[in-house]
C-alpha cells in the first residue's frame, strides 16, 4: 500500500542486524568485562564473582543468538517447516528471567517457518507490553497448517505498546524506522506473508495479542 512505510531489502536487511547486535552486545560485554576482572584480580572471592558473571552472561548470549537465529534468520531453506516444541524451548531460555514467566501452550507439530517466526516475534511485543515483568501465555488458535496465535501478557501496569501497534500495521509513509522500530514492523511483514493479521488489545488485567488468518472470499 502507498500509504504504508517502504523500506528496501537492503534497509531491512541492515536493520535487522543492528536489532541482533543490540540483543547481544549487553551480554558480550559482560563477558569482556568479567574475563578483564579475572586477569586482573588476584582474589580469590572476585575471580569468583567474575567467572559467575562469565557464565551467566555466555548462557543469555547463547540463548539469544539461538531466539534471533529462528526470529529473525533463515533458519533452513525456504518453505521449510520449525518444530513448534523446539521453538518453545528456546523462547523459554530467551524469556524467562527472575521477572517474566512463559507459558508455551502450542502443540509440539511441524509448523511453516514464518508461522514459528511470527510467533516468536510476538512474543516479543508481549514483552514490551509488561516493562515491570509478569506472565506471558502462548495458546492455540485453531490447529493444523493455518495455526493461529493468542499471547496473553499479564504484569503491574500491563499497557498496549502504542508504537508497535503502528508499525504492526506497516507504519505510515514518510516515517523512519530505526533498529528499535524495526522489530514491530518485520512482525506485520511476517503475518502478512502468512496471510494474517494482528490484533493488540487490552482484556482485563491482560494485554491480548493475536495473530488469525484472514477470512477467505
Amino acid at each position: 500500500m502507498s500509504d504504508q512505510i517502504s523500506l528496501s531489502s537492503l534497509d531491512l536487511a541492515a536493520l535487522l542486524c543492528s536489532r541482533v547486535c543490540h540483543d547481544l552486545i549487553s551480554p558480550a560485554g559482560a563477558i569482556v568485562n568479567g574475563l578483564e576482572v579475572l586477569d586482573e584480580s588476584e582474589d580469590e572471592e572476585t575471580k569468583t564473582f567474575a567467572l559467575d558473571l562469565i557464565k551467566k552472561s555466555a548462557r543469555v548470549a547463547s540463548a539469544r543468538l539461538q531466539f534471533c537465529r529462528i526470529a529473525f534468520g533463515a533458519a533452513g531453506s525456504a518453505g521449510a517447516q520449525i518444530d513448534l516444541g523446539d521453538a518453545g524451548s528456546v523462547a523459554k531460555g530467551f524469556v524467562e528471567d527472575d521477572k517474566v514467566r512463559l507459558a508455551w501452550n502450542l502443540p509440539r507439530v511441524m509448523l511453516a517457518k514464518n508461522r514459528v517466526k511470527l510467533v516468536l516475534n510476538l512474543l516479543l511485543i508481549g514483552q514490551q507490553a509488561i516493562p515491570r515483568g509478569g506472565s506471558l501465555t502462548v495458546d492455540p488458535i485453531g490447529e493444523g497448517e493455518t495455526l493461529g496465535f493468542r499471547i496473553s501478557a499479564t504484569g503491574l501496569n500491563a499497557r498496549v505498546p502504542a508504537a508497535a501497534v503502528g508499525l504492526l500495521g506497516g507504519g505510515e509513509a514518510g516515517h523512519t524506522i530505526d533498529a528499535h522500530a524495526i522489530q514491530p514492523y518485520y512482525t506485520g511483514l511476517l503475518a502478512r506473508e502468512c496471510g494474517m493479521t494482528i490484533t493488540v488489545a487490552p482484556e482485563g488485567e491482560a494485554i491480548v495479542i493475536q495473530a488469525a488468518n484472514k477470512p477467505q472470499g
